[in-house]
């Protein structure tokens, strides 16, 4: 995901911040952002265009089925943009939500999900491709090379160098009709041009956590990947891997955790970057001690630092971050509140990792229902969308905060 950038001055008042995991809770003012939604939209997910405007996509509940919405933040408002499709016949799931991501100033792509016969988790990543800034849409078609009827999901799209590439978990080497958690899970990726609807598909890693999701942050060296990756010996701790000349290099661990779980947790990592500097946030649970961890690479992602507790109380995890121009790092994650509700939070990191305060943004609807909260810097505001729950039935909300308060408090 590649998120804006914004220089912050006045780190002042974090440098003298505590580096403990946990500093208590303070709340910085939050200005609640009109979606144009109704009842029942849900699964949010931002993108920014070349010119740093806030692509915000979701899906919203048509008579028979779901359709593929977006919108973009003008001014401080949220400002109707087009449907991209609809379906009756769309693989839905709180964890594994379609996306719009401009590729250029005029290209835009965008993905969804399509069951299809052989099994609970058979489903198709189909995508589509706008040549006038999302108002319209070619034919769609489907991601990957293989037709069996297993799990096609997780997807991040993100542009490099005019191409639009596709990174996606993988089920071929599953038993189809089997549990989403049999076999072996991989990570592929896919490259299109302008002209060819398949330029490249290649295998990233043949053994990777089933469901959790990924992410990719552009560096000035390129593209880095991040996903949670899974061993023989069941051990699922985050990796990374970079797009150089051309081709994904061998992956490597972010940190040693050592979580050693026969599941998926369905709680994938985030990414970003800001030049050479790039930052991972991610939820581990290792010797049942959980925790939100953070680190940071100097190098476009080659090396990272050792690895920081954001919280380490209560953390349900669902993380984000945005990677700062001036080296700061903001992440947000879901935890559980004193009174045992589900809550929004989110903490700043310094360019020397002190911490701090966890700032409340929102309370939250507990359970899967809130899905996977989205961060975003937008000019001077930090920009959060998330879905909620009223009376059972499911409705997007939007908030943003001053960058600026977060220093303050």
């Amino acid at each position: 995901m590649h998120k804006a950038l914004l220089t912050i001055l006045g780190l002042a008042i974090l440098l003298t911040a505590s580096c403990q995991p946990d500093q208590g809770q303070a709340s910085p003012a939050v200005r609640a952002l009109e979606v144009p939604v109704v009842i029942g939209a849900r699964l949010p997910h931002f993108s920014t265009t070349p010119a740093g405007t806030l692509i915000l996509s979701w899906l919203h509940p048509t008579e028979t089925g779901v359709s593929l919405q977006w919108a973009e933040l003008d001014s401080g408002r949220w400002k109707t943009g087009a449907e991209v499709a609809r379906g009756d016949d769309w693989f839905v799931n709180w964890a594994d939500f379609p996306s719009v991501t401009p590729i250029d100033q005029d290209t835009w792509a965008a993905h969804w999900l399509v069951r299809k016969p052989g099994g609970a988790y058979a489903y198709d990543v189909v995508a589509a491709f706008s040549r006038d800034r999302g108002q319209s849409w070619g034919e769609p078609f489907v991601v990957h090379d293989d037709d069996s009827a297993t799990e096609h999901g997780f997807v991040t799209l993100f542009p490099w160098q005019g191409d639009t590439h596709v990174l996606w978990l993988d089920g071929r080497n599953t038993k189809p009709g089997a549990s989403h958690h049999s076999g072996g899970m991989t990570l592929r990726s896919a490259r299109f041009d302008r002209d060819d609807p398949a330029v490249e598909r290649v295998e990233i890693d043949a053994l990777v956590c089933d469901c959790c999701q990924t992410d990719v942050a552009v560096s000035a060296a390129g593209p880095v990947a991040v996903y949670r990756n899974r061993s023989n010996s069941e051990v699922r701790d985050i990796h990374v891997t970079r797009y150089v000349d051309g081709q994904w290099q061998a992956d490597r661990p972010v940190a040693d955790d050592g979580w050693i779980i026969a599941g998926c947790p369905v709680n994938g990592p985030a990414i970003d970057a800001a030049g050479r500097d790039v930052a991972v946030a991610w939820f581990t649970a290792a010797n049942d001690d959980l925790r939100i961890r953070f680190a940071r690479s100097a190098d476009d992602g080659e090396t990272f630092g050792d690895a920081i507790d954001i919280d380490s109380g209560k953390p349900f995890g669902r993380v984000d971050v945005v990677q700062l121009a001036d080296g700061a790092s903001l992440v947000s994650w879901i935890r559980e509140s004193l009174d045992g509700q589900a809550e929004l939070v989110v903490r700043v990191v310094s360019a020397d990792a002190a911490l701090g305060p966890v700032m409340k943004i929102a309370d939250l609807t507990s359970g899967r229902i809130s899905g996977f909260p989205q961060m975003q810097v937008s000019g001077n505001d930090l920009v959060f969308a998330w879905t909620d729950s009223d009376n059972g039935t499911t409705i997007l909300q939007s908030a943003a905060v001053a960058v600026d308060d977060l220093y303050s408090m």
